[in-house]
């Protein structure tokens, strides 16, 4: 959307919070850039430049606003709907995995060589990834400043950066403030291992009924809802963190954020993995629009404006609940997922108050089960055992870098798993807009309450956002966010 610029201006003027994240606006006359919803006085269109990222903004020589703090939008709606090679570079990008593994690393996880991953991160991003790595560690860096007493030393090689001396210089290149000043901009730091930091989303924002589903399936030790929270355990890169956010009686356009790590140099996929279990980064309003046209789904839309797809911040665990929820109950397969990670899952040693207690079985670990020491159907044990080994062998690769179609196929190839299973963790794993489960049984007794005789035929009508459209449906059924029973899969 950048390339237009009367569509960008007209937006700016708005100061419409939903395009926070797909562009942002350069004053030259200021060398500052800023969030399309800046509460600023509206700049000459003359005197302004649009640009497709943060990266692309702070490389071409500007500053970020100290007013809006434009590096904490949500991100473009964009990078799930067109799912990719640069959608699914900036994801990972975004998790940190420059840091970790470098550009070589980014590179070969998504199949491409160097030189052909940053022509195409900057065709789409006017950046390359090492430009859109420093402007996230920039970020973090703030975050930490503003948020811990750690020292800055400790926040320099926490947030990646290589020295102090470059910690310095791209704090005040990026924010126009030393560390020290950025410190004294935010009261009440919290004490040492937690940040409490938000996180940016679009409105309307449904978090009431996004808690209701999470609910439904929580994992005791895992998970944990209450006094309208939801926190769960992280298994990151460097250890185990808890995450808490706040889902009711929040303020608009975020999401209260506390995380306790073990080490704060995974802040930043700590904070990622937040974002895709809250859907942070959909445009409600594109959403809404289309599938509020439509007669039979309208008066869900009405009721339920905002409605997120609930995502994952582990596919191993999805997976392995996926299996694990074929062809029973939610009540039961929750039963059995906590039985499992009772007797497999890591317990969680992590300062700190917290109601969560272990991180969900590795994929290792479930693989090594017996399926006959499952309390579960033989075949079904199996396809756990198959799955969690293709998982822990890199057969298939359950994050936001790989091809939808690609996974897709490989979940397929496996003994145990049908099209249900497959589908719905692309659904909450890969983020996958466009998903529709014609077959399940809630989403045809859904249907016939709405008088859709062929829900599969219908659903044609509902692209790009058939995810969206699904999740109505079963929340349509009654029990708010409840998941129906599934047919039998192959």
């Amino acid at each position: 959307m950048f390339t237009d610029t009367e569509a960008c201006y007209r937006a700016l003027k708005s100061r419409d919070r939903r395009f926070d994240g797909v562009f942002y606006t350069a004053v030259r006359t200021t060398g500052i850039y800023c969030r399309p919803s800046c509460p600023a006085i509206t700049p000459k269109p003359a005197n302004v430049t649009f640009y497709p990222s943060a990266a692309a903004a702070q490389q071409a020589g500007y500053r970020a606003c100290k007013r809006c703090l434009p590096d904490a939008t949500p991100g473009s709606p964009e990078w799930d709907l067109a799912a990719d090679v640069a959608s699914r570079a900036m994801r990972l990008i975004s998790d940190g995995i420059v840091d970790r593994e470098g550009v070589e690393g980014l590179a070969h996880r998504l199949g491409y060589s160097d030189r052909q991953l940053h022509r195409l991160v900057t065709s789409s991003f006017g950046a390359g990834p090492l430009a859109l790595a420093r402007a996230r560690r920039a970020q973090t860096a703030r975050v930490l400043v503003e948020t811990t007493a750690m020292s800055f030393a400790d926040v320099a090689f926490a947030s990646g950066f290589s020295s102090i001396r470059q910690f310095n210089d791209t704090v005040r290149e990026v924010y126009a403030a030393s560390p020290t000043e950025l410190r004294g901009r935010r009261g009440g730091r919290a004490t040492s291992g937690t940040i409490a930091t938000r996180i940016g989303v679009r409105e309307p924002f449904a978090g009431a009924e996004l808690l209701d589903f999470l609910a439904l399936r929580v994992i005791r030790g895992v998970e944990a809802v209450s006094d309208g929270s939801y926190e769960r355990s992280l298994a990151l890169p460097h250890g185990p963190g808890v995450v808490r956010v706040q889902l009711v009686d929040r303020p608009e356009g975020y999401v209260p954020c506390r995380l306790t790590l073990t080490d704060a140099r995974d802040l930043a996929p700590a904070l990622e993995r937040t974002r895709r279990l809250l859907d942070a980064d959909c445009d409600p309003i594109a959403v809404d629009d289309q599938l509020g046209g439509d007669r039979h789904l309208a008066r869900l839309v009405r009721r339920r404006p905002g409605l997120r797809v609930p995502g994952h911040v582990d596919g191993v665990e999805l997976a392995a609940r996926a299996v694990i929820g074929q062809q029973v109950t939610v009540s039961a397969a929750r039963t059995l997922a906590t039985r499992l990670t009772a007797e497999l899952g890591t317990p969680l040693e992590l300062a700190g108050e917290h109601q969560v207690s272990r991180l969900f079985p590795t994929a290792e670990a479930l693989a090594a089960v017996d399926p006959e020491q499952i309390a579960m159907p033989r075949a079904r044990g199996r396809a756990l055992r198959t799955v969690a080994a293709a998982l822990a062998d890199g057969d298939v690769v359950l994050d936001r870098s790989a091809d939808r179609g690609d996974v897709r196929a490989r979940l397929l190839a496996l003994p145990g798993i049908g099209p249900w299973t497959a589908d719905y963790i692309a659904f909450r794993v890969l983020g996958d807009p466009d998903v529709f489960l014609p077959t399940d049984v809630g989403v045809r007794h859904a249907a016939e309450r709405l008088g859709i005789d062929d829900v599969g035929a219908r659903s044609e009508h509902w692209r790009p956002w058939r995810s969206y459209a699904l999740i109505h449906l079963w929340s349509s059924l009654g029990d708010t966010g409840s998941e129906p029973s599934r047919k039998k899969e192959s």
